[in-house]
């Protein structure tokens, strides 16, 4: 499978609606033009004002015909999202001074002054199903958006990633493809928070891939081979909690990456496992080993690594490189819109 021409085409099919919080960023505008021509979403909202981004697009000599631009402080949603964030954000207080977070007067102004926080309130009313950013935004600064408005989805206190990491060899999950989770959000997940990311790394399989996911929590340890260490620990209760969190879902762990990928060794190792010979999404104990597993994997076996895609949160939202191309743009785009999901 051609995972690229797959989400094109799935976001093709699904016709969802997209917003781009950096509307003024000029791959972002070359980027949309592309969405926009080949249909990719329903709709796209660029933010920023008209005459700036319509100038950027010209400059680029590329048409942004059927887009939609959005100043947010001259949109009539303002008041609205700014009520919205205050309601969310009341109850907080601010530990340096001890006063409440938030007043409705500085919600509205945070809603006004943030694009990322705008882009989420779109998402979380439904004027979007999709947000991308990261083109100029930290990580940090888009998760912060995310976590405070979109929240974690229901069931899960846990915002995490996954790669979909394209192998080009059929007998590696499904028809080559697998999902790598969770390689660049949380370093040291507890166990509870190990089993929100085995359920969301499921849900970006059947998402992204289109398969049923057989989840493999990793470690370094085999169904207690490694002692009664915190680190193994941690993860027999990711495992423990996935089960009880989601009893449907084909999970086996803790197991190391032979015992995981390997017919033979499992049946040595994890003899009777689950999900023997079926692995196509497997589960970090922590960021060290996602990140360094990811990587040896798309450099050693000329792998192609997508991501990392966002996940975990109610509604989706993406992050780019702040180095990418207006095709990596296109590209998260198509996959954002896919995990947004066909409509009825």
């Amino acid at each position: 499978m051609d995972f690229v021409k797959e989400m094109m085409r799935k976001a093709k099919e699904y016709q969802n609606n997209l917003v781009l919080p950096e509307g003024t960023e000029e791959r972002t505008v070359v980027a949309a033009a592309d969405i926009i021509k080949e249909k990719i979403a329903k709709k796209v909202t660029l933010l920023g004002k008209k005459a700036d981004i319509e100038r950027i697009a010209r400059e680029k000599n590329v048409s942004l015909a059927g887009a939609v631009f959005v100043d947010p402080a001259e949109s009539e949603w303002l008041d609205d999202f700014g009520k919205d964030y205050y309601e969310l954000r009341k109850d907080k207080i601010n530990k340096k001074t001890g006063l409440p977070e938030v007043t409705p007067e500085s919600a509205r102004e945070y809603i006004l002054k943030d694009p990322l926080s705008f882009g989420a309130m779109m998402v979380r009313k439904g004027y979007a199903d999709a947000m991308v950013s990261g083109a100029l935004s930290a990580t940090a600064d888009l998760l912060r958006a995310g976590l405070k408005i979109i929240k974690t989805a229901p069931g899960s206190n846990t915002a995490s990633s996954c790669f979909v990491v394209d192998t080009h060899d059929p007998k590696w999950g499904h028809e080559g493809l697998m999902i790598f989770s969770d390689c660049a959000v949380v370093p040291q997940p507890t166990g509870e928070q190990l089993a929100d990311i085995a359920i969301a790394a499921a849900k970006s399989c059947r998402d992204l891939l289109g398969a049923e996911p057989a989840v493999a929590m990793l470690s370094f340890s085999t169904k207690g081979s490694g002692g009664k260490i915190d680190d193994v620990l941690r993860v027999q209760e990711g495992v423990k909690l996935a089960h009880e969190k989601a009893p449907e879902l084909l999970l086996d762990g803790e197991m190391q990456a032979d015992a995981a990928l390997i017919p033979s060794v499992t049946d040595k190792k994890a003899p009777g496992s689950p999900v023997k010979g079926k692995v196509n999404t497997i589960i970090f104990p922590d960021l060290n080993a996602g990140n360094i597993g990811y990587k040896l994997v798309q450099r050693l076996a000329h792998a192609d690594a997508y991501g990392p895609v966002l996940q975990g949160f109610a509604k989706p939202i993406s992050d780019l490189s702040r180095g990418c191309s207006s095709k990596d743009i296109v590209v998260t785009c198509a996959i954002t819109l896919v995990q947004a999901g066909k409509k009825n």
